[in-house]
């Protein structure tokens, strides 16, 4: 794995902690030596993993859609930042720039690019792992649905398993490492 895109929340949560997990995720990709690939914002959670990858001398990679840019949210200080038109144009060229996906909290948006990354492995498209970090239970109850789905019927069990859980950085980036080298080569 060369680069791992992080979808989280462009605001910062209601308590500090979303804020310093998002750091230690920031801290630990650089740490390891990989890139860091996210939405290109200077504000949130999104600002908070981008700023402490910079700070602990990792590549910093946003991708941030024109309509954001003009509204001044754009992290001006990456190593590389490329400006599309659309929404679905960032998701794409994020997935195109890393080898895995790592979620931390977030709202709607985050669970979009979420689900896409994932989908896109359940249907064939790449094989990157996508791994969801369950800080402190925020999670708990998408985990719990997307149990149900398997037992409704409507989700195979061995796409659910492809969706890695864990409630810590280090094991998750760890967890999604391994699946990385485990995949075929594209």
């Amino acid at each position: 794995m060369r680069a791992i895109c992080v979808f989280c929340g462009s605001s910062s949560g209601n308590r500090p902690d979303y804020v310093e997990v998002a750091r230690a995720v920031g801290r630990s990709i650089a740490r390891r030596g990989l890139t860091l690939v996210y939405g290109g914002g200077k504000v949130g959670l999104m600002g908070a993993v981008a700023d402490s990858a910079l700070a602990a001398g990792g590549r910093v990679v946003g991708v941030i859609p024109q309509m954001l840019l003009d509204r001044e949210v754009g992290h001006p200080g990456l190593s590389e930042l490329h400006v599309v038109t659309t929404m679905s144009e960032r998701k794409l060229l994020m997935g195109a720039l890393s080898d895995g996906f790592l979620t931390l909290p977030g709202g709607i948006g985050t669970l979009d690019e979420l689900f896409e990354a994932w989908t896109w492995t359940q249907l064939g498209l790449h094989d990157k792992p996508s791994g969801l970090l369950n800080y402190s239970g925020y999670y708990d109850q998408l985990i719990q649905f997307l149990d149900l789905a398997v037992n409704e019927g409507f989700q195979r069990p061995r796409h659910r398993a492809a969706l890695l859980v864990d409630t810590e950085v280090e094991s998750l980036l760890d967890q999604l490492l391994a699946a990385a080298t485990k995949a075929p080569a594209a």
